[in-house]
């Protein structure tokens, strides 16, 4: 995210502003690849040409998903609430208490630490790092789909200190294109444009799918800031196809992340049911920072909202009202204003989206003459395409009830009716939330 919350087991701290692979499955497992024998969308075989060829089993291990609610209303489980049986099932009965239908769990999250056993040996060492995770996650994922519980898994991509400190070659440098360099936090990241990580995160998606998440949410998807930028060097970039365009390297990624993600042959290995949808593949989403929704320049990280949303089922901003900046919008403190700024926020980027054309320049984008400034024929999206996340938690404010469902009612207002809750903490404002039994209806 271009504004870092802390993640932790109990409260936050200070939330700060602005891969070919070889998939090793998770059990022994064979079946058949007779030509004459293939598999439909349900998992179930059915003979080919050969009428006479009989049928053969599935005896792929199956994973069964939940398919996509709609609206979607997720709250946020850190890795460590997930490991920690008592906090897990407090959120659990949150959920089914209210109108929440969905659980956005940490996979991995800023430290580069992972959050469940791999199969994939290269993701061993991560796994091994981690301060906090669910030997259980596959079960504990099985759980929740049988309370009919949507499971989206957060994958914090280049903001990773441990496998910079793993491979520094693929890390971001100082400015002598040697020493790791660290954000104020002591953080550290991975080059976008460093193609062998690609590959990494791919591996590590598409075990977390064939684990039973069902939809792959990736967050931190930006250059790094927060840091001395005076001193610091993206070698990757510079020996990249675009050495000084940031937007263009990151929308790259976009496009490789999914092409590898759709690609169906990488989850075979399991006979994914009850997904909703015609493919065997995940839902996917990304996180971008809030004022992407009103700015057309890329905020020197190289996120941009028309060159990621052609890549994703879904676009997240991170519209928290703290982080915007005092007077937005002439309103001084924003904090204080809540609705407004969400409402702005996304009616802009519902806005942006709708549009047809644009100032930004993009691999899906088509320049329209020769005039100056140029401008760009884009692809069309729907409000349905966003969703809107919403702060629960005290930075620059104190946030009640009544801050919670002003967001939400923002978002509703704005067109936008899928939201996810962020609380570093896992605490939820309770009475922020309807109880599932109401209806709720977009005014």
């Amino acid at each position: 995210m271009a504004q870092i919350l802390t993640v932790a087991l109990l409260g936050a701290s200070a939330l700060f502003a602005l891969l070919s692979h070889v998939y090793v499955p998770l059990f022994d497992v064979t079946y058949s690849t007779a030509a004459s024998v293939v598999a439909d969308a349900g998992g179930r075989t059915v003979a080919g040409e050969d009428a006479g060829t009989p049928v053969v089993p599935d005896s792929r291990p199956v994973v069964a998903h939940v398919p996509l609610p709609s609206p979607l209303k997720a709250i946020y489980m850190t890795a460590c609430v997930a490991g920690t049986p008592s906090f897990r099932e407090r959120l659990v009965t949150l959920i089914e208490e209210t109108e929440i239908n969905a659980v956005i769990i940490d996979i991995k999250d800023y430290s580069g630490g992972i959050s469940f056993p791999p199969s994939d040996p290269t993701w061993q060492p991560a796994w091994q790092h981690a301060q906090c995770g669910a030997p259980d996650m596959r079960e504990f994922i099985a759980a929740l789909h049988k309370r009919g519980i949507f499971v989206i898994g957060r994958i914090t991509v280049f903001q990773d200190p441990f496998w910079a400190n793993e491979r520094p070659h693929l890390a971001v440098k100082r400015a002598d294109g040697e020493t790791v360099w660290h954000d104020h936090k002591g953080l550290s990241f991975i080059d976008v444009a460093a193609k062998e990580y690609w590959n990494h995160i791919v591996a590590l998606a598409v075990e977390s799918y064939n684990l039973g998440f069902d939809e792959l949410n990736f967050d931190y998807v930006r250059y790094p800031s927060d840091g001395n930028m005076q001193d610091i060097a993206f070698v990757h970039t510079q020996g990249s196809a675009w050495p000084t365009d940031k937007p263009a390297n990151l929308e790259a990624f976009f496009a490789y992340l999914r092409e590898q993600l759709h690609d169906e042959t990488k989850y075979a290995a399991f006979r994914h049911e009850n997904t909703g949808r015609a493919s065997s593949t995940p839902w996917t989403s990304a996180d971008l920072f809030g004022m992407t929704t009103t700015n057309t320049d890329d905020l020197s990280i190289g996120q941009v909202l028309e060159r990621a949303v052609p890549y994703f089922d879904f676009i997240a901003p991170m519209v928290y009202p703290s982080h915007y900046p005092n007077n937005y919008l002439g309103l001084g403190n924003p904090n204080d204003h809540p609705y407004t700024i969400v409402k702005h926020a996304m009616a802009s980027g519902v806005d942006r989206l709708r549009a047809t054309t644009t100032t930004v320049a993009g691999f899906t984008h088509e320049r329209i003459g020769t005039t100056t400034p140029a401008r760009y024929q884009k692809p069309s999206y729907g409000p349905e395409r966003l969703r809107t996340w919403i702060q629960d938690f005290d930075y620059g404010g104190d946030y009640d009830a009544a801050d919670v469902r002003t967001q939400i009612q923002a978002s509703y207002d704005a067109e936008v009716h899928d939201w996810m809750i962020w609380a570093p903490s896992n605490i939820y404002t309770r009475s922020a939330l309807r109880g599932p039994e109401d209806e709720l209806v977009a005014r």
